[in-house]
């Protein structure tokens, strides 16, 4: 008779393992030569250090992101200031709610760890409210923002 050996992650394991493959794969996006505005690789540590502080959501930078980044590169750096800032697991269950898949009681009790939540009750739809008011309060500061932009520098200020 064959028994399967199954490792079972607790929720802190899943959320730090996530964070770290999130910072390794902005790491690697980073070092391409498409990220740097020259086109030439960025040294790994370069790429690793920017990562770690855009999902840890700190600011410290090695090379100045207006002008060391490419447009491609600054959109990564963007992606995991996002991702950073929402949380792992929070944006993991906002993919898997878009994809039309069921919540499990797993992925419930690891988001209410992430989001210290108090009860687990309602959380899919508090993770739903949470998204939606983020990314309006996001779009209403982009807007107000593009528009003094704008008149600095053009069409470009809207991606500024």
């Amino acid at each position: 008779m064959e028994t399967k050996l199954r490792k079972h992650f607790s929720s802190s394991q899943i959320i730090i393992f996530g964070f770290m493959g999130a910072i390794l794969l902005g790491a690697l996006l980073l070092m391409l030569p498409v990220s740097s505005a020259e086109g030439q690789i960025t040294p790994f540590s370069d790429a690793l250090f920017t990562s770690t502080s855009a999902v840890c959501v700190t600011g410290l930078v090695v090379q100045d992101t207006a002008t060391y980044w490419s447009m491609f590169g600054q959109f990564i750096i963007l992606m995991l200031i996002q991702i950073g800032g929402l949380g792992i697991v929070t944006i993991s269950v906002a993919m898997a709610m878009m994809a039309g898949r069921k919540i499990g009681l797993m992925q419930r009790s690891t988001l209410q760890d992430a989001i210290s939540a108090p009860k687990m009750g309602g959380i899919v739809k508090l993770t739903g409210f949470i998204l939606k008011t983020t990314f309006l309060i996001e779009l209403i500061g982009a807007v107000l923002l593009s528009v003094v932009f704008c008149k600095d520098f053009g069409i470009e200020g809207i991606w500024m």
